[in-house]
């Protein structure tokens, strides 16, 4: 079981997140918190492998909440946030957050979220992927692609590819005309040829070396 809380400081976002996630098999709920004292508190008490945090609470913001939860070390955050902003991304990126999504993200789009930072991965928002990429890759581009890259099947070439355009590993299996597992499996190859920890790596690996545009 993935053990998930909640923060946010709106009682009904708190409700409608915890009804979808309540009929999931593999999440259990494990608390809910108003603002970043009490999801601070609540990290240290119950322990969830993630925690979906909100930015702008009262007392303290979530991005403050995800370093000081980072900084104990016990529990992963995604941030879920209104708020489309670089300057939120970014700080969340250094903040320590495993993910990070709008919440009018597809309700599938936030399920893999939650499974792929509790398998040890990260996921962005595809609306923010590339401004993440531009941001980590400029100036940084090498003259020749790096040799890990040849290490690669054409077919993990292509979910590369597909990763860096920000697809989720179910649209990437419904793209590529193969199953999910067999696409989970691709990307945990990927990832291991090219050496790096997660998703949001191995798309950066792409655009620093010439894989997409």
């Amino acid at each position: 079981m993935i053990r998930v809380a909640l923060v946010d400081d709106q009682a009904l976002v708190r409700r409608a997140f915890s009804l979808m996630l309540g009929i999931e098999e593999d999440i259990d709920l494990v608390g809910e918190a108003g603002d970043g004292q009490e999801a601070i508190a609540l990290a240290a008490e119950s322990r969830p492998d993630i925690m979906l945090m909100d930015i702008e609470m009262p007392r303290l913001s979530g991005l403050d909440a995800t370093r000081r939860i980072r900084e104990a070390g016990h529990t992963q955050v995604i941030i879920l946030t209104t708020f489309d902003r670089d300057d939120y991304l970014f700080e969340a990126l250094e903040a320590g957050a495993a993910g990070f999504l709008l919440k009018n993200t597809e309700p599938e789009r936030l399920l893999e979220a939650i499974r792929t930072v509790a398998d040890g991965g990260a996921l962005l928002a595809p609306e923010v992927t590339r401004r993440v990429i531009a941001q980590a890759v400029q100036g940084h581009r090498p003259s020749e692609p790096a040799p890990q890259i040849a290490r690669l099947t054409d077919r993990e070439l292509e979910v590369l590819r597909e990763l860096a355009a920000g697809f989720s590993n179910a649209e990437i299996a419904e793209r590529l005309f193969v199953s999910e597992a067999t696409v989970k499996t691709h990307v945990s190859s990927t990832l291991g040829k090219l050496g790096v920890r997660d998703r949001v790596q191995a798309v950066i690996f792409a655009y620093e070396n010439g894989v997409v545009g």
